[in-house]
């Protein structure tokens, strides 16, 4: 199974801004209920759409000069990145077919 890899400040350009794959960056807490809700069907979707979708996981409590630059005002919050630019935001906890749906449009 292919695990969401981890990102932080530090390597959040590099990782993902200049990434020639898709990313999808999963903004979370440790203590966030519906961001524990969330993390299967994250996981899920890494392995589903491995090697279309690059799926990274960013800790919004360790890293938060990324998630405020981008305006993150809630999490869970997932954002698919391509050529270093938003194309679409997901707010709150979705099951995972409506986020693969969200995302499939652009993947």
């Amino acid at each position: 199974m292919t695990k969401p890899f981890e990102v932080t400040d530090a390597t959040f350009e590099e990782e993902v801004l200049q990434a020639t794959d898709p990313t999808l960056v999963d903004f979370w807490a440790e203590w966030c209920a519906p961001c524990k809700m969330i993390a299967s069907a994250v996981e899920s979707i890494a392995d589903e759409y491995d090697g279309r979708l690059r799926v990274a996981k960013m800790d919004v409590d360790a890293n938060p000069d990324t998630p405020q630059g981008l305006g993150i005002m809630g999490i869970p919050t997932l954002i698919l990145f391509e050529n270093g630019e938003e194309k679409t935001r997901i707010v709150g906890y979705r099951p995972k077919d409506a986020l693969a749906e969200a995302l499939i449009a652009h993947i």
